[in-house]
């Protein structure tokens, strides 16, 4: 489906989408790149043999990722989809004006992912058969670390500290459990983010067409007054041409007159046509911010969720600090058991020693 070998890098597929960024500080909120929509491309560079996406906004580029096998794009929500580039240590985010677009991109993402991989298995064969003598590093000799190491047991601090060393893995688990959850409560909060950027910019730009809609109207109102009060005088002077009965440039007039209010009723319908459109308009305006405030209602929720979240990750904190403070004082008591054992230990070898003289005398 795609070419293979092209002189110069050639575009796939275009579809123009809001640009965005995930922000580097907190890996959690979407940082605009694009004020308006612009054109997102996939391209296919022909010398290297590689797939890209392009997106240029004025004279910077915005997205400028090669395409690799393991990228994922995901469809976050009906209208925005995302992909992570490690090169570029950053995740983009693309947000659609239809459900269509961003199926669409999608399905190509796939698609032109898979020729990716084709590419490079194609040039890996290459570089083995160029190399057949490629050495494989033999596996790590793992056995030194299988061996466990001599425990000294000291009655006491030896139970302290498996009981300290049982908790910190409890509440480690528990830690990682919840930084979990924080992590799909902050995804979906961006999700929502963009979604509600996308809701105001629509939002916007009815509310524009609707203001200059309203504008229209009243001049039309004015105009549709002004015609129908040209139709009844141009009838009247018809139904007074007809009931004299005049010839000759009677008749010129006549026909002119019939012309003429033809068209002045062909405009009106015209006129009647664009009313009723502007009043779905209207319509559609109306449903935009009822999604608009549930966005900000569901957003809200988050937020809180968030808050709730982030409470309960610096309590399993506080907790693991204070449980590995535990663990270290346990520590030091058995290191300080096991010295005391070693003087001991040596004080009798002493002892032992001493008794062997005596009994040689």
């Amino acid at each position: 489906m795609y070419p293979h070998h092209r002189e110069r890098e050639q575009p796939i597929f275009s579809a123009r989408a809001h640009v965005f960024q995930i922000d580097p500080n907190t890996k959690r909120n979407w940082i605009p790149a694009s004020k308006h929509a612009v054109t997102v491309s996939f391209f296919y560079d022909g010398n290297r043999n590689v797939y890209r996406i392009i997106s240029v906004g004025g004279t910077k580029a915005i997205i400028n990722c090669t395409i690799t096998p393991s990228m994922t794009f995901t469809r976050t929500s009906q209208k925005f989809g995302q992909w992570a580039d490690s090169r570029a240590n950053t995740v983009y985010g693309l947000g659609f004006a239809t459900e269509q677009q961003l199926h669409q991109f999608s399905e190509r993402f796939k698609e032109v992912k898979e020729a990716a991989r084709l590419a490079r298995e194609k040039s890996q064969d290459k570089m083995e058969l160029a190399n057949t003598a490629l050495s494989i590093a033999a596996p790590q000799d793992l056995s030194d670390e299988l061996q466990s190491p001599p425990v000294m047991c000291v009655n006491g601090p030896e139970d302290k500290m498996f009981r300290s060393q049982s908790a910190d893995i409890t509440l480690s688990s528990e830690k990682e459990r919840i930084k979990k959850m924080l992590s799909e409560g902050s995804i979906c909060e961006m999700n929502l983010e963009a979604e509600l950027f996308t809701l105001q910019d629509s939002n916007s730009k009815l509310v524009a067409a609707l203001h200059e809609a309203n504008n229209n109207v009243e001049q039309w109102k004015k105009q549709l007054v002004a015609y129908q009060e040209e139709t009844e005088r141009l009838r009247d002077q018809v139904a007074d041409l007809e009931a004299h009965g005049g010839h000759g440039p009677s008749d010129t007039l006549k026909d002119e007159l019939t012309r003429s209010l033809e068209e002045l009723e062909a405009l009106l319908k015209a006129k009647d046509e664009e009313i009723h459109i502007l009043q779905n308009k209207k319509e559609e305006y109306h449903e935009m911010e009822q999604e608009r405030e549930e966005a900000i209602h569901r957003l809200q929720e988050m937020e809180m969720r968030n808050l709730e979240l982030e409470r309960r990750v610096q309590n399993v904190e506080q907790n693991l600090s204070a449980s590995l403070e535990e663990r270290d004082r346990t520590e030091s008591e058995v290191q300080r058991a096991i010295e005391i054992l070693d003087v001991k230990i040596f004080d009798l070898n002493d002892l032992r020693q001493s008794l062997v003289k005596l009994i040689d005398k």
